[in-house]
């Protein structure tokens, strides 16, 4: 039995597509399912979109993924170079040997003609396929073509007559008739070779066995065939895995949400989360197992369990899995990979030393049940790190305006001042002190204090947070937060008590006014 070999070749002419990252996993893990080699080929031959740019993407994202290669770019092997731009020559020996045995021929037909001519069988209902206009012209008429300027293309000579059996492992015999093929450019003008061509060459010289792709790509297969035969190659076997949809049943594509790869990287879902989600499009197991460890999913992937229908591409539901993986997380694992998240936005130094280190993985315990994708932590955390950050217009409205506020917060200050032991333990005795002494519910006082130390009415536990921003931050974001409801006339009076005074003053030197931000996600 040979040993298996199978490959992904994207073209590096944009971000490597979510869907392509799913044809490169199923290839991926039958490869390492039957300890055969996975082999990563850069079809590069188009010059105008190729760009370096993409072919680094490529290669880091797949790196990222843990989609790790045998052979390919960076790695060498056997049956390279691995990049087509660098095997010209290859498809140019192999197209002149269907040119000497009669089984190609050259083209010189321009773009305008074919054009005019397709425009007319379409007119007429027949396939709009080439008309051989150049297929059997004779040497003196190929002279006088050349002698006028004319570029060829070097076009596949298609039995007129007969069909092509594609043998799908998925879909078992599909045929294609011959006739609706048309003799199809395998050269380029320019030397070229064309998508199917180089594919087949490819593939043989490489020796794969099993081509896994889209099913989109099931029309080129008769082609491809046509050419196997030509050469006297033994072709490969074929698997057209079913494509992925947007939920309303078209191709996914943007206008659905993001589709590249790297979107997902740089948003902070996790390689594993991703591979995990994007195994379970198209494939299954038994008894629809969800999570799967590295070696299960290996172990348990087969071509057999993939259907034969669309998958559909569900953004929720990769936020939800990916977020049941950051729970699962070490913390000092998660923390690690939410600092880059944090030095973008300049909250922490290039070097991180143990005291911030210390905070992040305080902040990561406290944050980590909430987090969907690492980029959260950003939207979650702010006001750990910004002194002077907006409060949730919301939140003052409706638990700020309360007479008896200011009282509250001016008491908690006081009391915050004279803890001998600034933990989380002592916050919560003297809050639920105060609280009591005020005739207040835990809720009433508990609500103004969170607010004014982080703007708004959800987060992490309200004595914990206190506890990580420390006690001289707690005093001047009470401060802060007194002085703003001074300014808008907020909780003047104190529920009438005589011993409260009327004054929302934050004391002698109060911070800047604060920002009112519209209501956001606690």
């Amino acid at each position: 039995m040979k040993q298996v070999r199978v490959r992904f070749a994207p073209s590096p002419t944009g971000e490597l597509h979510i869907g392509g990252v799913r044809t490169a996993l199923f290839n991926w893990l039958f490869a390492r399912h039957h300890k055969g080699k996975f082999i990563l080929r850069i079809e590069d031959t188009d010059v105008l979109r190729s760009q370096k740019d993409f072919i680094t993407s490529v290669i880091e994202n797949l790196n990222w993924l843990g989609l790790n290669w045998d052979e390919g770019p960076g790695i060498g092997g056997d049956y390279g170079p691995y990049f087509q731009s660098q095997r010209l020559d290859i498809y140019k020996r192999y197209a002149k040997k269907l040119l000497r045995e009669g089984k190609a021929y050259p083209c010189y037909c321009t773009q305008e003609e074919l054009l005019q001519r397709r425009r007319k069988m379409q007119r007429e209902g027949k396939p709009p396929v080439y008309d051989g206009h150049c297929r059997d012209l004779s040497l003196a008429q190929r002279e006088k073509l050349e002698r006028e300027g004319r570029k060829s293309t070097v076009r596949f000579k298609v039995p007129h007559n007969g069909t092509v059996k594609v043998r799908d492992l998925l879909r078992g015999d599909v045929n294609f008739e011959n006739k609706i093929l048309g003799d199809f450019i395998i050269l380029k003008s320019d030397g070229t070779p064309t998508f199917n061509f180089a594919n087949v060459v490819d593939d043989y010289l490489m020796r794969i066995t099993c081509v896994i792709r889209g099913d989109d790509h099931l029309s080129n297969t008769p082609r491809q065939i046509l050419i196997y035969q030509a050469l006297n190659f033994d072709p490969p076997s074929y698997a057209h895995i079913p494509m992925i949809l947007g939920k309303d049943g078209a191709k996914l594509s943007k206008r659905h949400g993001a589709t590249s790869i790297t979107y997902y990287r740089e948003k902070g879902y996790l390689p594993w989360a991703v591979v995990n989600y994007l195994s379970l499009l198209g494939w299954s197991t038994p008894d629809s197992q969800q999570f799967f460890t590295k070696e299960e999913l290996i172990q348990k992937f087969s071509l057999e369990r993939v259907g034969k229908s669309s998958a559909v591409f569900d953004y929720q539901k990769l936020e939800w899995m990916n977020a049941e993986y950051i729970r699962k997380m070490d913390t000092d694992e998660l923390a690690k990979l939410l600092i880059p998240y944090l030095k973008k936005r300049g909250w922490v130094k290039d070097k991180v030393d143990s005291i911030t280190y210390r905070k992040i993985f305080r902040i990561t315990e406290l944050e980590k049940d909430r987090l969907r994708t690492l980029s959260d932590i950003v939207e979650l955390a702010d006001f750990f790190f910004e002194k002077d950050f907006a409060y949730d217009s919301k939140a003052v409205k409706k638990k700020l305006k309360n007479d008896y506020v200011c009282s509250l917060l001016r008491r908690v200050k006081n009391e915050v001042e004279q803890l001998s032991k600034f933990d989380e333990e002592n916050l919560e005795r003297t809050l639920r002190k105060i609280s009591k002494e005020l005739s207040l519910s835990t809720a009433k006082a508990f609500h103004p204090l969170r607010i004014a130390l982080t703007g708004r009415m959800r987060g992490p536990g309200l004595f914990e947070l206190a506890a990580v921003l420390g006690r001289k931050e707690v005093l001047r974001r009470i401060d802060r937060t007194l002085e703003m409801l001074k300014e808008k006339g907020y909780g003047g009076s104190a529920s009438g008590r005589p011993q409260d005074s009327g004054s929302c003053s934050g004391g002698s030197n109060p911070p800047p006014p604060a920002k009112l931000a519209p209501s956001s996600r606690g």
